[in-house]
């Protein structure tokens, strides 16, 4: 499998043992957005666990029943996601997100790309 997978609604990569997730500018995710999102994710990953950066500072809207098929199955294959998000709106939905469907693993928020890093680096073996 490939190094870089895209899809209408997002970017994805894996560099220094940690997978790359940057959603489109203005994208809205509905659960069938969210189904091709995961599944997207997976085959680049091919079967292989990863820490996860996922910028979604380009989401627009992302609708509940998306928001709880990625808080559960978005998680699969992921050692830790770290959002980065725009302040303060997007940030508000993230911290919301992370709060009220409980992601199955180690889940943060960020401003900053660095700190986001380093928070991900932390779970590398």
């Amino acid at each position: 499998m490939g190094s870089f997978i895209e899809n209408e609604f997002a970017e994805f990569w894996i560099s220094d043992g940690i997978l790359f997730f940057v959603y489109k500018p203005n994208t809205i995710v509905d659960f069938k957005a969210a189904e091709k999102i995961v599944a997207d994710r997976l085959k680049l990953q091919d079967e292989k666990a990863f820490p996860v950066f996922c910028d979604t500072r380009g989401i627009k809207d992302v609708n509940k029943e998306a928001r709880d098929y990625l808080a559960k199955q978005g998680s699969t294959l992921a050692i830790a996601v770290a959002f980065l998000v725009n302040f303060p709106l997007n940030e508000a939905i993230a911290q919301f997100y992370v709060k009220t469907n409980k992601p199955l693993v180690p889940t943060k928020v960020f401003t900053i790309k660095d700190e986001a890093m380093d928070f991900l680096k932390s779970f590398l073996y």
